[in-house]
């Protein structure tokens, strides 16, 4: 969740994890579960975008299915296994895609056309700059005009980026990296903790000249903040270290007090072929070549991010409790796309991808996770972006038949409606004072509502009225969030996304303490709380949208 203007600066789990009824990721076809079976008449479809629907080896019966509670338990330990392995942005969404593709969705690219890819029955994603992506699948019985289920959330979160020039001079004998905060990094809590480096880089083919985009991380912390011992008085207990001068991570040691050339040439991206290594710290170029086992004069560019490497772990007596970073909004993101998975599986067949009694429904199921929430969404991978009304106007540009594309865009999202999923607050019991009665959300309950009157979030009495009746039809329970008067609500992707479409929209997520914290907490069942309601969001989007035309 986006900070405010004003601050821009017990359930029985003492027992192995059980095995989940609907594998999350496990790489095989699980069971089935069924969409509903609304039908309405297809438009002029070209053949050609209709799937070959062979004959399969195991269909799952037709039956809307919802997680029990052990499937909501079991999805815990991957959510712990998502966050710990991918620390940056693009580790994040390079993970989800490849989540995707195992369960049968085909990557689309932005520059080519989709009209001859796109297919009734499909499922895709695209992403952007390696950072956003959008999955969607599209419904057997899908008519142009027709709406979509959309849950929107964000795959970014709190850290620190490395500096174009990093480079700084030797001190003491440490060598330190020059870093920045990314929102609201480089608080507090990030003193003393162990740091890691990862992120993208581009790397040039010499036999090609093509350039291409690897991931990196370094497998130990490199990085530490130290804070002063408070022996020494009044600037220990500084509540305002200057970020730029005192919050410099060390990352190692040297003897030589004259450090690294600083000359003006230091400042030059282009020029030579090195240019780029030239002006960076030479014992970090060295670590990532060898990582990469590429030369350094391969290296055109790279966006590093240094994080927190101490993995995520249950916690609390009975284990009801993720200790985590990163858990803003790497947990809502991680609960979409399991959801959609979930929604759109089409159980063991003979092919792969193919429209099956699961995608049996005449809507579109979309998640889109984007990149740049906590800085504004402004980015060309942010919500605020063309990135989803484009996606959603060129999967409609397919099946129009030759009609005016305005009108059915249009059309869609009239008859669409959107969850903004961001993490709320969970009710903090040391400071029960500053919570709104009743307001007041609780871990392992289920998802928030989060309301505000002053157009912060997208929530309104209808989409409230149509999210209950999503829940009653899954079996969850839904709170409720709303700050208090003398308080500032943080800000989210629902505003700006059903504002640019006029699509139907609320805003709801999982509660976590200590937000914006470098660690956080959730409960154990949060993560699979979510994929339950969301999964009953596009299972029953149909028939619940009956009830409010």
């Amino acid at each position: 969740m986006t900070r405010s203007n004003s601050d821009r600066a017990g359930q029985d789990m003492n027992r192995p994890i059980p095995k989940p009824s609907i594998a999350p990721y496990d790489p095989a076809p699980g069971n089935a579960h069924p969409s509903i079976r609304l039908r309405t008449p297809r438009a002029s479809i070209p053949a050609s975008h209709h799937m070959p629907v062979p004959t399969p080896c195991s269909r799952a019966t037709n039956t809307k299915t919802t997680l029990t509670k052990t499937d909501v338990e079991s999805f815990a330990t991957p959510f712990l296994k998502f966050i710990s392995e991918n620390p940056t942005v693009f580790h994040a969404v390079a993970e989800l895609a490849k989540r995707l593709e195992l369960r049968g969705f085909t990557k689309l690219s932005a520059r080519e056309q989709w009209s001859t890819k796109i297919r009734i029955g499909g499922k895709y994603y695209v992403e952007r700059n390696g950072s956003s992506i959008i999955a969607f699948a599209v419904g057997s019985n899908y008519t142009a005009g027709n709406g979509a289920a959309v849950i929107a959330s964000h795959v970014d979160a709190i850290t620190t980026k490395v500096k174009p020039i990093p480079t700084k001079p030797t001190k003491a004998g440490y060598l330190q990296l020059g870093i920045a905060p990314y929102a609201g990094g480089l608080s507090k809590t990030w003193w003393d903790r162990d740091l890691g480096i990862g992120g993208k880089v581009l790397v040039k083919d010499q036999s090609t000249g093509k350039i291409e985009t690897k991931l990196f991380k370094l497998d130990w912390p490199i990085a530490r903040i130290p804070t002063l011992a408070p022996h020494f008085g009044a600037p220990a207990d500084d509540p305002n270290p200057n970020p730029e001068t005192q919050m410099v991570p060390i990352i190692g040691l040297d003897d030589s007090e004259a450090g690294p050339s600083m000359t003006n040439d230091s400042s030059l991206i282009g020029g030579s072929t090195h240019a780029f290594t030239s002006t960076q710290p030479p014992r970090l170029v060295r670590a990532i070549t060898n990582h990469l086992q590429i030369d350094h004069q391969d290296i055109v560019n790279w966006e590093l991010e240094v994080f927190d490497t101490q993995p995520a772990q249950l916690g609390g007596l009975d284990k009801e409790f993720i200790f985590a970073p990163r858990i803003d909004d790497k947990l809502c993101a991680f609960a979409a796309i399991e959801a959609l998975i979930a929604s759109t599986d089409e159980g063991e067949t003979a092919y792969g991808n193919v429209s099956g009694p699961a995608n049996d429904n005449s809507i579109i199921k979309i998640v889109g996770c984007f990149d740049d929430e906590e800085i504004g969404s402004l980015l060309r991978q942010g919500a605020r972006s063309n990135f989803l009304p484009d996606t959603i106007a060129r999967i409609g540009a397919t099946f129009t038949g030759g009609h005016s594309i305005p009108e059915y865009i249009s059309q869609t999202y009239a008859n669409s409606f959107m969850i903004s999923a961001d993490v709320s607050h969970a009710v903090n019991p040391n400071y029960l004072d500053v919570y709104l009665e009743n307001h007041a959300p609780r871990m392992n309950v289920g998802v928030a509502v989060q309301a505000d009157p002053n157009g912060n979030t997208t929530t309104d009495s209808i989409s409230t009225a149509f999210l209950q009746r999503v829940a009653e039809k899954c079996d969850s329970k839904l709170q409720v969030f709303q700050i208090r008067n003398d308080s500032r609500s943080g800000g989210t992707v629902g505003p700006m996304l059903s504002s640019a479409m006029g699509m139907r929209a609320i805003d709801a997520g999982l509660p976590q303490l200590s937000m914006h914290s470098i660690r956080a907490t959730c409960g154990n069942l949060d993560p699979g709380l979510g994929v339950k309601l969301f999964k009953g969001f596009f299972d029953h989007f149909e028939e619940v949208d009956a009830e409010f035309s």
